[in-house]
């Protein structure tokens, strides 16, 4: 089952390792399911059933011009779910933007077949900055991101990266190599997939989704996250879930599936309970 055909068409690459209980992981962005490989491979050694997939527009999916809004892309997710037999006793996890698909499946499908959720370094409730909503990013900001890839996208995330991972000039918690394989990784992506799914995880509201999570749900964030700041995510989303357990990772920086990858592992395999 490399491939899944959505209701509109679309191929959806799958990577579907081990046997056991479903654990469905969402990349990022401007990823692809690749970026979960170490996690995918200590789960599926744990006895669990690892899925993840290609979100449309990157990696080795189909990209389609449009589509790219939460509700389509939650209707990938369960297209997915259900080809692959995986719409039982599921864990979905969410890294960044993917936490917005878990979120709007609480809500749009009613968590069918869902028993546990995890939002890692999650764009869930809010990015965009609003009167109601003081800690999210500025309108600018998020404008910023659209020019400086449509102006020159491969340099953009040369940049890009470096906030992602933490890299400074003193600290660097990930290799040159890592950089530049993350680099390749969202080069593999279309310009229009990267541009309108920058708009939908930067304007859409999960706030009215919230209440729909009713299962045991993991919120991991790290307080140094220049990304998707941790005030106006993590910990928003912590109080607006009824049985949310928040744990911040002092200090790190978005992408803890590299920066904090052992722990993060560690963490999701005792909240699965092994």
């Amino acid at each position: 089952m490399p491939y899944v055909k959505t209701r509109d068409g679309t191929d959806i690459y799958v990577k579907d390792w081990g046997e056991g209980r479903p654990v469905i992981l969402l990349h990022g962005w401007p990823l692809s399911s690749d970026s979960w490989d170490p996690q995918m491979k200590a789960l599926a050694e744990a006895g669990f059933r690892a899925i993840a997939y290609d979100r449309r527009g990157f990696g080795r999916s189909g990209q389609p011009w449009s589509g790219y809004d939460y509700d389509t892309l939650t209707d990938d997710l369960h297209d997915v779910m259900e080809a692959a037999g995986a719409g039982q006793d599921a864990t979905l996890i969410g890294f960044s933007m993917g936490g917005g698909e878990v979120a709007r499946y609480m809500s749009r499908y009613d968590g069918k077949g869902v028993v546990a959720a995890g939002l890692i370094s999650s764009v869930v409730p809010y990015m965009l900055q609003t009167e109601d909503n003081p800690d999210g990013v500025p309108e600018e900001t998020l404008q910023q991101i659209a020019d400086g890839i449509a102006k020159d996208r491969p340099e953009f995330f040369r940049n890009f990266f470096k906030d992602f991972f933490g890299v400074g000039y003193i600290t660097s918690p990930v290799s040159d190599a890592t950089l530049d394989w993350a680099w390749r990784l969202a080069m593999q992506a279309g310009l229009q997939p990267t541009l309108k799914c920058a708009e939908s995880f930067g304007h859409t509201d999960f706030r009215g989704d919230l209440p729909a999570f009713r299962v045991p749900t993991l919120v991991l964030h790290g307080t140094a996250d220049k990304t998707v700041p941790i005030d106006a995510s993590g910990r928003q989303a912590a109080r607006g879930i009824a049985n949310a357990q928040l744990v911040e990772y002092d200090g790190a920086p978005h992408g803890l599936f590299a920066t904090e990858g052992e722990r993060l592992t560690r963490d999701l395999l005792t909240f699965l309970g092994r």
